[in-house]
């Protein structure tokens, strides 16, 4: 393994191990499925994602930064700026990309079939956080080999970037009750569990809403960020209104999902 793969496996490992620490010690919600059960497809959604990217284009975004730095291609390398600045402002960009990529998965149909496989999950805990398609996750890392070649990032900001994505998704995802003031003070700056739980809501209004990934800003800015569920955090059905039976959410047919035809939303969950 490189540096590169002991780092983000190191990074991924720790923040799975914290936040699912604190969802044992402070859970938020209950569970409507096993957990047994639900950790078993999605440990193995992950672990088949994994092998996917090991085989192929698993070490793309990073080796395109290499080379954008060696071509002097990208914006950021137009631009003479500090290097610590032009950290920062690769990160937030980055963070940017990701937030634009998301509500695209929900407005285009091709890519809410992919899509669809992380929102079908019935409870919602640090597994769901990385619980997605293979194909979307190929799909992703093509869309962020073109962010990289377009901004002209280095290298280490990929790097750090893709440590800081895996860990907020854990944490946005867990089932953590934190205190309500801890809570208003932090989605000031990021995305809480309890802001992101609104976009997994069964009401399609709330599931188009609350995008961010770590950052919460974009949400305000773009006019995509909602406050509380309508249903509160602790009675509110989360999935999809035609996903909702545990046997709808087995490995195989997750896999399969995309290749389905696509249900037409129950009248209940679109706005009023």
């Amino acid at each position: 393994m490189t540096d590169e793969a002991w780092w983000r496996g190191g990074v991924f490992l720790l923040a799975l191990l914290l936040v699912a620490s604190l969802e044992f010690w402070r859970p938020k919600r209950g569970w409507r499925e096993s957990r047994t059960r639900r950790w078993g497809i999605n440990l193995s959604l992950i672990a088949l994602n994994v092998v996917i990217l090991r085989l192929t284009l698993g070490a793309a975004a990073i080796l395109m930064a290499v080379h954008v730095q060696q071509q002097g291609w990208g914006l950021l390398n137009l631009v003479e700026l500090p290097v610590w600045l032009k950290f920062l402002i690769g990160l937030l960009l980055l963070d940017l990309a990701i937030y634009l990529q998301h509500v695209l998965s929900h407005a285009l149909p091709i890519f809410w079939r992919l899509h669809q496989v992380h929102h079908a999950d019935l409870d919602l805990d640090v597994t769901t956080g990385l619980r997605f398609h293979p194909l979307e996750i190929l799909v992703s890392l093509i869309y962020k080999v073109a962010v990289v070649a377009a901004l002209g990032l280095h290298p280490l900001t990929v790097l750090v970037f893709e440590a800081l994505l895996n860990a907020a998704s854990m944490f946005s995802h867990a089932n953590i009750r934190l205190s309500a003031q801890l809570e208003r003070m932090l989605r000031w700056l990021i995305i809480t569990p309890d802001m992101h739980r609104i976009h997994h809501s069964i009401h399609r209004d709330e599931t188009d809403s609350n995008f961010g990934f770590f950052l919460s800003i974009w949400d305000r800015l773009f006019g995509t960020y909602t406050q509380a569920p309508r249903d509160g955090h602790l009675q509110m059905v989360l999935g999809l209104d035609y996903c909702q039976q545990p046997q709808q959410v087995g490995l195989i047919r997750l896999l399969l999902m995309p290749f389905r035809p696509l249900p037409k939303p129950a009248a209940e969950s679109e706005k009023p």
